[in-house]
This record gives C-alpha cells, sequence and structure tokens, in this order.
C-alpha cells in the first residue's frame, strides 16, 4: 500500500530532492543492466536515479534496485497515468516525473500528496503548474525548447520555479544550464546511453557519474 502525504510535507520532499544536481534519467532494458547501472551510479557518487516506465523491465528493475540498494533515491519517470503513481510508489519510488502536466494527474498527485514533477516547456505551462502547487518543474525538452537562454527568460519573472531542465542536456552544456539561478538540477541520459555493447556497464557508469558530479560542482577530475 503507498504511502499518503500530506501537501506540506509533498512540498518539502521535493525541496529536499535533488540535492546531488545531477539526475540520471535512465531507460533500463535488462534487469541485469539496470543493477548494474545503479551499482556504477553509487560508485561515482550519484545515490538518485530516474526510472523511466518506458521498458517491460522498468517496474521490476525499479523494485529490485530497492531492494538491493536502500541508499539510492528513487524517481519513477515517463509517469502518465494514476496507476504509474501507484504502482512506483508501492515499488520505491518517492519522486514521480512526467514530460508535461494534465488535469488528471496533478488531481491525483495532489489527493495522494505524491512530490510531482511536471513538465513544461513554455512560461503559460509553468505559470499553470505554480498555480496548481507544483514548484519543481521539469524543462522538457530543453534543447528543443530553446536551451539555456530560453529557460533564462521563462524564469525572470517566476520566482518560485524550480526547474530541472532535460532533454539533450550534456557534460559539456551543463555549466550554462548551471548558471540559471531556477536550476535546482539536471536531467541526464547521456550517463547511461550506448551501454548495451558495453561489457563493465558498472565501471563505465561509474566514470561518467564521477564526470558528471565534478562538472555541476566545477571541479575537475585529475
Amino acid at each position: 500500500m503507498s504511502t499518503q502525504h500530506t501537501p506540506d510535507t509533498r512540498t518539502e520532499r521535493t525541496r529536499s530532492w535533488l540535492q546531488q544536481g545531477v539526475l540520471p534519467v535512465v531507460v533500463i532494458n535488462t534487469l541485469k543492466q539496470g543493477l548494474e547501472i545503479a551499482e556504477g551510479l553509487c560508485a561515482g557518487g550519484i545515490t538518485q536515479i530516474e526510472i523511466t516506465l518506458r521498458t517491460p523491465e522498468a517496474l521490476q528493475a525499479m523494485g529490485e534496485i530497492a531492494r538491493r540498494f536502500p541508499d539510492m533515491r528513487l524517481s519513477a519517470g515517463t509517469v502518465l497515468t494514476p496507476t504509474q503513481f501507484d504502482q512506483t510508489a508501492d515499488l520505491g519510488a518517492t519522486l514521480f516525473i512526467s514530460p508535461g502536466l494534465t488535469e488528471t494527474l496533478a488531481e491525483h498527485a495532489l489527493k495522494k500528496g505524491y512530490a510531482w514533477v511536471p513538465g513544461a516547456a513554455t512560461a503559460s505551462e509553468m505559470m499553470r503548474a505554480l498555480e496548481l502547487g507544483f514548484e519543481l518543474l521539469k524543462f522538457f525538452p530543453a534543447m528543443a525548447a530553446g536551451g539555456p537562454k530560453a529557460l533564462t527568460g521563462i524564469t525572470a519573472p517566476l520566482a518560485a520555479a524550480r526547474i530541472v531542465p532535460t532533454g539533450g542536456v550534456t557534460l559539456e552544456n551543463m555549466p550554462q544550464w548551471r548558471e540559471i539561478k531556477a536550476v535546482q538540477a539536471v536531467g541526464g541520459t547521456w550517463l547511461t546511453a550506448g551501454l548495451d555493447q558495453v561489457s563493465d556497464v558498472a565501471k563505465v557508469v561509474e566514470q561518467r557519474a564521477a564526470q558528471a558530479l565534478a562538472a555541476w560542482n566545477g571541479t575537475v577530475l585529475v
């Protein structure tokens, strides 16, 4: 049974999430790969993950990662239905992310007290989300929606908005996102992309995770 949360604790939990600045956005093709990814992220210093609900293996992997890596904070990505909120909450997810905002999802998140991050690409969409009480928002698709320059302009008058750009964010352009006041963290698919032919998935992911954290923190690995 999923836990019921009050609106106040929901807001507080979105504030406490994403403190590391980099949220790996992961599409899991096999359970084995999912566990290796989690192992690599933890070894590289990242203990938060967004598991997208795009494959049949996603739910099983989420449950196993929750069991085997208790320090990993689980987020469910590509949440499109109320049922997916409930399923992933039961498996250990504590943050829920969608590519957009619908009244049905907003109503369910508010009713259950879920810490939800709806997607928004325009000022009007962000204003609607803020109006409903959701201040942590996903700027998606980030580069296609205008990149750092667009987000800077959109959020300038929206002081309450806290943003997670996702979609086209890379190690190279991360400093540009980092400079934007509203950005709390970045969502990155590059950390776990192209792993199907990799022999040591955990090691590769560990290296990418360490590089990503270094880039976010403005340090250089030697």
